[in-house]
């Protein structure tokens, strides 16, 4: 993204660059098929489920002034409004953890001011929604977003890490309180004496780990070695969304022996229902709102502009970081602006305004990734297996599967040339197969095995449209009319799922590898080497990497403590943009220059594996393959700024002799290691050196400071 702080100039090269792409935007969606349902649902669950969740949550902390059906209507009005007018489509919004602290400090706040009280609390929130939007538009206008850049990993990983906890804090203290009795509920019920209220809480548990364990089970379902492909396929599409049926129906096996009230589900009004919607009608109050306090709004919107401004940009970075090889431009600009309008929206109908989402928006790109290698892989195979039939060399064959590949992309004169095609892949193919002496042979499966080749040929791509979007958003708002079936959901299943969130997003943050690494034995740390992994495992001396954790721990948690503060607790977004001065000034007092590099490094790069003692065919039965019939993100090292590295290993066949020194995969790409790596890992690393087969393993010097 280009830097430009000339006023409205940012907005006018989103607009002019997204108009190009408009058209495509929705005819590359339909095209697609039924198949944009499987990425469509998944991220629907996604969005709805901890949006439920936080309505229970604000339905307690204001005590009904604001309940599931307005953080649904709000995730669904903006959704539907940024899938059709907004830049990037791929940016997922509604209503966040953040918001609803901010909501709740908000109502503590008005409830404990006379001339406020629960009676005008929407009303005064009307104001800092007014006052939020005209804080976005400046942003906007004035190109703020030119600096998102600036956020490094420190503060995107710490950031992300933050919403990980408070969506774990948020599934422990559900859990806790299914063993309490609820507010404003009758102690005298049946369903609250304390050995069912223990009961409840058991079944709770039950239902909670069952969801967490078996989601997190069936996204890798295309990697089960039991079961027929297609139904291998669906359960890894689908296997969330069904775990979620699965434990609500299980929650009603004991109904006939226990009280009505266990397990305890959904509470909320239905949209119908009596003072249900007397938000909507808020504006007329918010001029009876005193004069100090219309002003003084200014104070929480000041924190919850910056809350959204970060929030918003670093959601919209994580879904379009360059590794997703997005060929589309971005929008951040533009995206601020319509945020702004949608804020103001949201004030003036009394419900929680949202906005950009972690980690929904990376999930949605990755699971249209998934949907763009499906629809690849499908063209390439039949592609490849029509050349064998037809005798086809190996050079002739990735000539066929090069120009089918090109085929299936969209050709858009502005967009730039995709760089991530089968070209290098296919000329160090055959560089490969003219060393062993067959490149005009004819090809069979013994020579390329179609349905494993092709996943290492396939780059990552992203099915770039509207229509998951906008499908998305929709289902949400009818969930707003299906909140009677939504009351059959067991509130435990939700905070299972909160946890299954929490979990899911923790793979791939650098913050939280280093965390483990800290954990790691010194022994088994050379461990860590014989897999992908980032540079500064190898460039940076243990201690430095200690201390760096520590220091971004430290902050973290000062950072999760201040949202415990009441009324405070809204300078938790200040601490974030709190990090870009520290890591540009101070950080460097501290630590070297190129420690930071690799520590912080604003692009992404990564070492590959050091082989040793590949086995040869038989060795453990048949040939290994770096790609099996996985989840295309579960062959992928991901982080958390949304970076993909391939773990692809050099090709392994029967002729093929275990390598004796480090080998470069033909897979990888140029910018997948850094090049002060290589002198490095041969002097320092504990596999690179020849060794025979079955040699004692070498103390690792993982932690010893490369540079003398």
């Amino acid at each position: 993204m280009e830097e430009t702080f000339v006023p409205f100039q940012g907005i006018k090269n989103d607009l002019e660059g997204r108009l190009k792409c408009y058209k495509q935007d929705w005819t590359g969606g339909f095209r697609a098929g039924f198949r944009i349902l499987a990425p469509t649902t998944y991220i629907f669950f996604a969005s709805a489920i901890p949006v439920i969740s936080f309505g229970e949550q604000l339905e307690r902390n204001t005590e009904g002034a604001l309940t599931a059906v307005q953080t649904l209507a709000s995730t669904a009005i903006c959704g539907i409004i940024h899938s059709i007018i907004g830049g990037q489509p791929l940016l997922i919004l509604g209503v966040a953890e953040p918001t609803v602290l901010m909501y709740t400090f908000m109502y503590n706040f008005a409830k404990q001011r006379p001339e406020l009280g629960h009676n005008l609390f929407l009303a005064w929130t009307g104001w800092v929604c007014v006052w939020t939007a005209a804080l976005l538009f400046m942003l906007a206008i004035l190109g703020a977003c030119s600096i998102i850049n600036r956020f490094t990993r420190v503060a995107g990983e710490l950031f992300g890490l933050l919403i990980a906890m408070l969506f774990m804090q948020q599934a422990i203290r559900g859990l806790v309180d299914e063993f309490s009795v609820p507010e404003r509920s009758d102690a005298k019920l049946i369903e609250f004496l304390p050995s069912w209220r223990f009961a409840n809480g058991m079944f709770a548990l039950v239902l909670s780990f069952g969801l967490l364990l078996t989601g997190l089970k069936s996204r890798k379902a295309r990697s089960w070695r039991y079961g027929s492909g297609w139904i291998r396929s669906l359960i890894a599409d689908y296997g969330v969304p069904l775990m979620v049926l699965v434990w609500t129906a299980v929650s009603y096996a004991p109904a006939a022996s226990v009280p009505k009230g266990i397990p305890r589900r959904l509470f909320s009004p239905n949209p119908w229902s009596p003072g249900a919607y007397d938000n909507w009608t808020v504006i007329k109050d918010m001029l009876n709102v005193p004069i100090l306090f219309i002003f003084g709004a200014f104070v929480p919107a000041t924190m919850i502009a910056v809350l959204y401004y970060f929030d918003h940009s670093v959601a919209s970075q994580l879904a379009q970081q360059k590794e997703f090889n997005l060929r589309k431009p971005a929008s951040f600009h533009y995206d601020l602006l319509l945020l702004g309008f949608l804020t103001l929206l949201c004030g003036l109908l009394g419900i929680p305004p949202s906005n950009g989402v972690i980690p929904q928006s990376p999930m949605h790109t990755k699971s249209l990734a998934t949907l763009k290698h499906q629809l690849l892989r499908n063209r390439l195979v039949e592609t490849a297996r029509e050349s064998m039939k037809n005798n086809s060399s190996l050079g002739q064959l990735y000539g066929s599967m090069q120009e089918a590949y090109h085929q299936m992309q969209t050709p858009l004169v502005h967009q730039q040339p995709s760089d991530c095609g089968l070209k290098e892949l296919k000329e160090s193919t055959i560089q490969l197969a003219s060393s062993m002496g067959n490149i005009d042979a004819p090809v069979d499966e013994t020579v390329f095995d179609v349905e494993k080749e092709i996943d290492d040929l396939l780059p990552v791509e992203v099915k770039e449209q509207r229509v998951s979007n906008l499908l998305q958003s929709c289902m949400v708002g009818g969930c707003v009319a299906a909140m009677p079936g939504l009351k059959l959901i067991p509130t435990s299943v939700l905070w299972g799922y909160f946890a299954f969130m929490a979990i899911e997003s923790l793979p791939g943050n650098q913050f939280w590898e280093r965390i483990l690494l800290l954990f790691t034995a010194p022994s088994r740390r050379f461990k860590v080497l014989e897999d992908y992994h980032a540079t500064f495992v190898e460039t940076v001396p243990f201690k430095t990497i200690a201390t760096f954790t520590l220091f971004q721990t430290t902050y973290l948690l000062i950072c999760f403590g201040i949202t415990w503060i009441p009324i405070a607790g809204l300078l938790f977004p200040l601490m974030i943009m709190l990090l870009v001065p520290v890591r540009q000034y101070i950080l460097p007092k501290f630590f070297k220059g190129v420690h930071l590099q690799d520590l912080d490094a604003a692009e992404y790069e990564e070492a590959p594996a050091i082989p040793f003692n590949y086995p040869q065919e038989g060795e453990f039965g048949a040939r290994t393959s770096a790609v099996d019939a996985g989840e295309v993100l579960d062959e992928v090292i991901t982080r958390s700024r949304g970076e993909i590295r391939r773990t692809c290993s050099s090709r392994v066949t029967s002729t093929t002799v275990t390598p004796s020194r480090d080998v470069r995969s033909p897979r990888l790409s140029l910018n997948a290691y850094s090049p002060r790596v290589n002198e490095l890992r041969v002097l320092h690393s504990p596999r690179s050196a020849a060794r025979e087969p079955f040699s004692p393993i070498v103390p690792s010097s993982l932690g010893k400071s490369p540079r003398k």
